[in-house]
């Protein structure tokens, strides 16, 4: 019984952190494009910075 005295404010305390790291993601703009980086991983590009394969 006295192990909830532990618990339950531990698991507030996480609660709490977790909401504040929801909401400072959703205020810094982490979640303003969700499609770009998919389609980027498929993208055959070559990087702007690579050498030429000339020579």
């Amino acid at each position: 019984m006295s192990i909830l005295f532990v618990l339950i404010p531990l698991s507030l305390a996480l609660v709490v952190f977790a909401g504040w790291g929801f909401f400072w993601a959703v205020n810094t703009g982490q979640f303003d494009d969700l499609e770009s980086p998919g389609w980027d991983a498929l993208r055959d590009d070559a990087p702007a910075d690579a050498p030429n394969q000339d020579g």
